[in-house]
């Protein structure tokens, strides 16, 4: 019998199936290939993008030429544009602004081959501070309220292009999504006067039934209520809300932490397209007790269909236990 889970934070159920559990060999992943052709994340094209905003090469190198390892540029083509006012306004009943944020890309190698789970330490580590140091730059922008880094690896995922990258977008409102997870935190805190992620983190440490791996600083593991198969969470074992805050100790931690998530995803489950989302505190209330920052990567293996969509269940064809078992088994 399948079995309904009810996550604490958000109040949302999901259906697990208990009885028989897809592995990893059940899965129909599109393999992908590399088409090659005219880059403009690749070095040599850096005039092909805006000009940047952030970048790692030799002191002596000149800005927007070659010689780099790591890019930050603004999307060519952003979903919000920086310049303007927000102009916050209504339309009988509904509510209006202008398009307002900043949208950057951050290109995590010159390397068109290479994907994020081949990138050294040293290179990952370049890439979370990229994240971090970009987010700090962006607070001071009184129009934006959250800061949004996520990444889409493959098509299925939602990249438009294969040469490996991320992407962070300041909004000038809370996500909703966000929100719902804000209040949860809230509601949980206001109840038990404690952090709901510290607590989830001292119960699946006790168990680990569902811990793939931790290190110092890190904790990674299938979530109890996953909303999808191989669903996968990166959660500092210090509490801390903000993203932007973390110490450049946590940061090499972070990036061993990630570095072995995607490495053995990728062994586990023969290099699927994946999103991942980095949850943080809005920028204005950035310092809260009651929330705990946190990576959410997500493998894409099935698609979400009607059922999903009408009912607000998520259909989870593989137990969080099952996948921790088959991911941390794998030989790194």
């Amino acid at each position: 019998m399948s079995e309904l889970r009810r996550d604490p934070l958000t109040g949302r159920w999901i259906i697990v199936n208990t009885d028989e559990p897809d592995v990893p060999g059940d899965f129909e992943i599109e393999a992908q290939t590399l088409k090659g052709g005219t880059c403009p994340f690749c070095a040599g094209n850096e005039k092909m993008t805006p000009p940047e905003v952030l970048a790692l090469r030799p002191a002596d190198g000149a800005a927007n030429g070659g010689g780099w390892s790591l890019r930050v540029v603004p999307n060519k083509f952003p979903a919000l544009r920086i310049e303007g006012d927000l102009d916050r306004r209504g339309l009988g009943i509904y509510d209006l602004s202008n398009g307002i944020g900043a949208h950057e890309v951050i290109i995590e190698t010159p390397d068109h081959t290479r994907t994020m789970a081949e990138l050294t330490q040293q290179e990952m580590e370049d890439v979370l501070a990229a994240f971090q140091s970009r987010s700090l730059d962006l607070r001071g922008d009184p129009r934006f309220n959250y800061i949004l880094i996520f990444k889409n690896q493959g098509i299925a995922a939602g990249a438009s292009l294969e040469h490996t990258h991320s992407q962070l977008i300041a909004l000038p409102i809370v996500p909703k999504r966000v929100m719902d997870e804000l209040n949860g935190a809230e509601q949980y805190f206001g109840y038990r006067d404690r952090c709901i992620f510290c607590d989830i983190l001292h119960h699946e440490l006790e168990e680990r039934e569902r811990v793939i791996a931790d290190n110092k600083s890190f904790v990674c593991f299938n979530p109890y209520v996953s909303r999808f198969a191989f669903e996968t969470w990166i959660v500092p074992k210090t509490h801390r809300s903000d993203f932007a805050g973390i110490t450049p100790e946590e940061i090499a931690d972070f990036a061993r932490m990630l570095r072995e998530a995607l490495q053995r995803m990728k062994q586990s489950l023969g290099n699927p397209p994946y999103n991942f989302i980095i949850h943080t505190a809005p920028m204005k209330a950035h310092d809260r007790e009651e929330y705990h920052w946190h990576l959410e990567l997500i493998p894409i293996l099935t698609r979400v269909a009607g059922f999903e969509w009408g009912s607000g269940f998520y259909l989870n064809p593989t137990p969080p236990e099952v996948a921790c078992q088959h991911l941390h088994d794998v030989k790194l």
